[in-house]
């Protein structure tokens, strides 16, 4: 039995072109790295937000704490995902948007 749950399709856009514009124009392959994390948690659940806290994407990507916050930042300022929480604490939900979908 394999030990993966399902296979994620991926928008040809990401690959081809945002790939190119992050880990290149950018030089940010954490933010690709995290985006793409994202992206597939977010197509398993329907696209609805996704609940992770900072060291959780750390852990789950391999990639220091830090990288993980500039990696937000950058993809956040690029408009890639939106970022809310209840309050100043409270863990963050991450909305991955797809604006060449529109």
């Amino acid at each position: 039995m394999s030990r993966f749950r399902q296979t994620i399709p991926i928008d040809d856009y990401v690959v081809d072109v945002l790939m190119r514009d992050i880990v290149g124009h950018d030089q940010q392959p954490a933010a690709f790295l995290v985006y793409l994390y994202l992206y597939g948690q977010a197509a398993r659940k329907k696209w609805k937000p996704v609940v992770a806290s900072v060291r959780m994407l750390a852990d789950a990507t391999g990639l220091s704490k830090s990288a993980v916050q500039i990696a937000l930042a950058n993809l956040r300022r690029r408009e890639l995902i939106v970022i809310t929480r209840d309050h100043a604490t409270a863990t963050s939900r991450y909305r991955v948007l797809r604006h060449w979908r529109t």
